[in-house]
């Protein structure tokens, strides 16, 4: 069936207004940021004064001192300071090292299921909206709903790139990494409705409006028919669901990269140094926050890729006879499968938190990067469906 070139330009011109948007309401999530959190920055910059003065009395007056004084301010749980509740046979400090050795443990502060408003912002609700302007609110507010504007472009342009081509719109590297995106950007939205992560609309969006800008430009390819080996209604099955899992895992390891940087951030107070980009880490959210924020949206999203693995090995059984045979794809597949597992395994057994379990996240994310670009652009093999 030829391809409707009506549906195929709008599908490209729909695309590229979704990227305008976009890149409007990265805009509108900087601006927010850099201004609305100064309220916030301000209550932490109070908290890091804290954070060194209990640091001084732990080493002067000892961990009792330090403690009580936490147990009265209750400093370091508002202040998000990292501490792990590091279980049996982990090497790793339960928290924060001081200077004289000691650890902050897990009975000094009283650790919390999930990231409450208050937690997640850094400081009371009322210290928060009386330090941020009507105009800096409005802003926020008109970042997201740019977002949902692009989102419904963008859900247009893939659904016309469908029309098209007369199939699922899916079937190359544009159209993956455009769906790896649209998921991505769905991901984040619906994050928005059971946590208060709009703070982190900026550092979602960039990643999507740089994809989407690689996406139609170096991986561009019109629409077109499938090759032969990809007619299957398992295209529709095996790759919405690697997509899904792929677009999802990009919140994840972006929360990784946060959880990072603010976590750096409060060990060096923690021992007394003065660390560096001071006002962009307190503006962050609590690194507790951040590390299970990328703890629940990886443990929803592995669930999708190991079915994505079963569902590309019923597949292949289909097409070539065999259910698994090490192809390259297979092969980085499993790897990016068993490194998430680890990371999975060992945050629910061993207690890994905080900066280990952030950096096998970022392992697995970075094989999941090579599985999708490194095999289908320089290794050959029977998933080779680039389409460049």
């Amino acid at each position: 069936m030829p391809v409707d070139v009506g549906f195929a330009h709008a599908s490209d011109r729909l695309l590229f207004a979704a990227v305008l948007v976009y890149a409007l309401a990265v805009l509108g999530y900087a601006f927010a940021f850099a201004f609305g959190r100064a309220g916030r920055a301000a209550i932490r910059a109070e908290q890091d004064a804290a954070l060194r003065t209990e640091a001084a009395l732990r080493r002067t007056a000892g961990p009792a001192a330090a403690r009580a004084a936490a147990a009265q301010s209750r400093v370091l749980v508002g202040a998000g300071a990292p501490f792990d509740t590091a279980g049996p046979g982990s090497a790793e400090p339960a928290g924060p090292v001081f200077a004289d050795g000691s650890t902050l443990t897990a009975q000094d502060v009283r650790p919390r299921r999930g990231p409450s408003r208050s937690e997640w912002d850094g400081g009371p609700p009322r210290a928060q909206s009386a330090s941020t302007s009507a105009a800096v609110r409005r802003t926020a507010q008109l970042a997201v709903v740019l977002t949902l504007i692009g989102w419904a472009l963008h859900v247009g342009s893939v659904i016309c790139r469908g029309f098209a081509a007369h199939r699922a719109p899916w079937g190359n590297m544009y159209e993956f990494s455009s769906m790896i995106a649209l998921i991505a950007v769905t991901a984040y939205l619906a994050l928005m409705v059971r946590y208060p992560v709009r703070d982190l609309g900026v550092f979602v969006m960039i990643p999507v409006v740089a994809y989407l800008g690689v996406a139609g430009t170096v991986l561009y390819v019109p629409a077109g028919p499938l090759v032969p080996a990809l007619h299957s209604y398992w295209i529709v099955i095996h790759v919405l669901a690697a997509t899904s899992a792929t677009g999802i895992f990009v919140v994840s390891a972006v929360a990784n990269v946060l959880f990072l940087v603010r976590d750096r951030h409060d060990r060096l107070i923690l021992r007394g140094a003065e660390p560096r980009f001071t006002r962009f880490a307190r503006a962050l959210p609590p690194a507790q926050s951040l590390d299970t924020l990328s703890y629940r949206v990886c443990a929803f999203a592995f669930p999708i890729w190991t079915f994505a693995i079963i569902a590309g090995a019923i597949w292949a059984e289909s097409a070539w006879g065999r259910y698994w045979g090490w192809d390259p794809k297979e092969t980085w597949s499993f790897i990016t499968w068993v490194v998430f597992a680890c990371y999975l395994h060992a945050r629910a057994t061993v207690g890994w938190r905080g900066r280990r379990a952030a950096y096998l996240a970022l392992i697995g994310f970075t094989c999941f990067l090579f599985d999708f670009y490194g095999v289908n652009m320089w290794i050959s093999g029977l998933h080779s469906y680039a389409g460049l």
